[in-house]
């Protein structure tokens, strides 16, 4: 019976674990991970763009089709796109 006892609270403890790790996941990691994602689906739909160092200030549609301005880094071949 003790280590069927032993065994439950290591499972308990692994679970509690898991629970933590992917809350921490979910509360920190991810919403920076989406907001890149975001950015990146934004900036490959851009037109207009006009760079200067790092960065191009860039217009695209918006959900509503209503144009909006962001902000995309400077990659190869973007220049006057």
């Amino acid at each position: 019976m003790k280590e069927a006892t032993g065994e439950l609270n290591m499972t308990v403890v692994t679970v509690v674990a898991i629970a933590a790790v992917a809350a921490f996941f979910y509360a920190f990691v991810w919403p920076s991970i989406k907001v890149n994602i975001l950015n990146s689906a934004k900036c490959s739909n851009a037109y207009n763009c006009q760079c200067t160092g790092k960065t191009c200030k860039c217009t695209y549609f918006d959900d509503n089709q209503k144009e909006t301005e962001v902000t995309c880094p400077n990659n190869a071949g973007m220049e006057n796109k």
